[in-house]
């Protein structure tokens, strides 16, 4: 049962990226939080982010504060595995 409930985490925290993504005038045209989806599990659970997730994070680096602000889920970007994510990745965590 807790496994379900994770899933279920994992897929509103997708839904919130890709609604927020896709909202006008929502976010900056570089920032596109859905790429950052690819990244769930190891924001989640802490698991070891997948090259795919690196690269976004690095494409999505200058949106960081931005995400990390949103009343959404800056709760996501803040957490302490994100942290560790972004550190796997070579990355440094922003001040905002």
């Amino acid at each position: 049962m807790a496994s379900m409930g994770k899933k279920q985490v994992v897929a509103a925290l997708m839904l919130v990226l890709v609604v927020l993504a896709a909202a006008p005038g929502g976010a900056h045209a570089a920032c596109q939080a859905s790429q950052l989806a690819v990244c769930a599990s190891a924001i989640l659970s802490g698991a070891k982010p997948s090259g795919e997730c690196c690269g976004n994070l690095r494409a999505q680096q200058p949106c960081f504060c931005q995400y990390a602000k949103d009343p959404t889920y800056g709760q996501y970007i803040r957490s302490p595995h994100a942290r560790d994510t972004l550190q796997s990745c070579g990355l440094a965590v922003p001040h905002c």
